[in-house]
């Protein structure tokens, strides 16, 4: 699947709104988005009626690599993010291959990332959400946070906070997938796979 050039980009991180899950690795896409709306200095704003914060801005060098870009964080729960993402898809009219889902994979190991386009969801109740909403054809930055250790439940250990270990590496590893997201939009899937699928 090819990318329209001239579309705008939906790039949403995902996440559960409130200051209680903030910090849970379950939000770490709301940690790369906020990034993202700080370097392209605005702010978030609440989107009508899309249940989610918004903010439109453009990344990239000026010239033909410069993109549109919708940057959203839905405001509702995770597991019901697909109604907020197909909202602003269909109010921006942007193609499903122009989507990126920014989120947390149990799968990959903690400081690891890769970028895919399409898929299953592996059990992630927001890409399960977004895929039934449309369709499973958009781009994922998976931002590993591994596996439970022990015997903790999935749901626990995704809704509790990085460990104070983990947190030394968190800054960068959000500044890493944010780079990963700005180079997916102006330079396209391969070469960002190849500079940050690790």
């Amino acid at each position: 699947m090819t990318t329209d050039a001239t579309a705008p980009w939906l790039i949403v991180g995902l996440g559960n709104p409130g200051p209680e899950y903030a910090m849970n690795r379950h939000n770490v896409g709301f940690m790369v988005a906020d990034l993202l709306a700080e370097r392209i200095g605005g702010k978030f704003k609440r989107a009508g009626k899309a249940q989610a914060q918004v903010l439109e801005g453009r990344i990239g060098a000026p010239g033909p690599q410069n993109r549109r870009v919708i940057l959203a964080k839905p405001m509702s729960f995770m597991n019901v993010s697909g109604g907020p993402v197909t909202g602003l898809r269909d109010f921006y009219k942007v193609p499903v291959g122009n989507i990126v889902a920014i989120h947390d994979e149990l799968d990959i190991d903690y400081g690891t990332m890769r970028l895919k386009l399409g898929g299953g969801d592996n059990g992630h109740n927001g890409l399960k959400s977004i895929t039934k909403s449309m369709s499973a054809d958009y781009h994922r930055v998976r931002f590993g946070i591994g596996r439970p250790p022990g015997r903790m439940q999935v749901a626990d250990f995704v809704l509790k906070d990085f460990s104070s270990t983990e947190r030394k590496e968190l800054d960068y590893l959000v500044d890493r997938a944010a780079d990963a997201v700005e180079c997916l939009v102006t330079e396209g899937l391969e070469r960002a796979q190849s500079a940050y699928n690790s």
